[in-house]
């Protein structure tokens, strides 16, 4: 069904037009013998027809169609005008104004008839590419989002991969990753940027693939020998991540070689120091260090929040970016969501 807007001050006119318009079948017209109501009525309703007379009070055609190509998504739409024998000029006029096609009073009943279907014609050719567009835009969007979720799952497992290796849980990758969200909204990153961290910060230690059980798994302090090997874990993660044509992965592999940057130069593996780290590096160093003093593991016992704020307090422009410690703190009320949402099971003591 097309909706056929009719403005014309010409109560007779209306009637006219109404009845012409229904001869054409499968139309519902809309009159108004007021422009400005009229176009009230186009800034909440689309017409596929519009059939303007020139001459009327307040607002004449070309003022009309003027204002009416001017609301959002009413470019297109065809507008038919009506004009009188005399107007040539008016017509010239209304062509660069936004009019498709006019009639001449008094209006002739074949003339109006093809006319008018060719218009409304021209509509459903355009709404036809506008739902294939829209659909087809759909079909992207589920692919899109069909690829990005399973490469969110491989980039999980390669994570949890690297913590089996490791005592630390799943549900650290888990924790770790929204505290650094946190960070990123307290930071005012904005929503791509908040999501692309939440799904490149799980990869911060896919590195420790690399390093030795006898290193990763000892439960005693290394030696300066061994943390020298354990260090590069930070470097293996990044060739292995890096120069992929996914934004996860290139984002997760600046976070695995930059997360233990600190922030006065003392860190690893680079030595680079305050905005020289990278920014998704500065805000997983403060997750990740956050979450590991408050786990618990069976080669210590978990420090108290308050401890674990203290320290974070403490390496403000020492180890820690000073504005990703005041976000994270800022969203301690998220951060408790996330603890409780994601807690470790039960592990013994040795």
């Amino acid at each position: 069904m097309h909706t056929v807007l009719i403005i014309d001050d010409s109560e007779i006119n209306l009637t006219l037009i109404k009845a012409l318009v229904l001869k054409l079948g499968e139309c519902s017209p809309v009159l108004f013998d007021n422009p400005l109501k009229a176009l009230e009525w186009c800034r909440e309703n689309e017409p596929d027809l519009v059939i303007v007379d020139y001459m009327m009070p307040e607002m004449d055609g070309l003022r009309f169609i003027s204002a009416f190509r001017a609301l959002h998504g009413r470019d297109e739409i065809p507008v038919l005008m009506i004009t009188a024998n005399d107007q040539k000029d008016i017509r010239y006029e209304a062509l660069l104004g936004g009019a498709n096609d006019f009639l001449t009073k008094p209006i002739d009943r074949v003339e109006f008839s093809v006319r008018a279907r060719n218009m409304l014609s021209l509509r459903t050719g355009q709404k036809f590419l506008a739902d294939r567009a829209k659909h087809l835009e759909k079909l992207v969007d589920e692919r899109t989002s069909d690829i990005r979720e399973r490469e969110k799952e491989l980039i999980f497992r390669m994570s949890r991969a690297a913590e089996f290796r490791d005592p630390e849980t799943g549900a650290h990758i888990q924790r770790m990753a929204n505290y650094s969200q946190i960070i990123a909204r307290g930071l005012d990153l904005g929503p791509t940027t908040e999501k692309l961290i939440l799904e490149a910060a799980p990869m911060h230690d896919v590195g420790k693939i690399g390093i030795p059980d006898y290193i990763l798994l000892k439960p005693g302090k290394l030696t300066l020998e061994e943390f020298e090997v354990m260090k590069g874990h930070a470097r293996l993660g990044y060739e292995l991540l890096k120069d992929s044509g996914s934004e996860i992965l290139c984002a997760g592999a600046e976070v695995a070689l930059s997360h233990h940057e600190k922030f006065d130069g003392s860190g690893y593996p680079q030595g680079l120091k305050g905005s020289q780290i990278p920014l998704f590096g500065r805000i997983v160093a403060v997750a990740d260090v956050f979450d590991a003093l408050t786990s618990e593991r069976p080669y210590k016992r978990a420090w108290s929040l308050d401890d674990a704020c203290s320290f974070l307090e403490e390496g403000r422009g020492k180890h820690f970016d000073p504005m990703c410690v005041e976000a994270f703190l800022a969203g301690w009320e998220d951060v408790l969501e996330v603890r409780q949402r994601f807690r470790d099971e039960e592990i013994p003591q040795i």
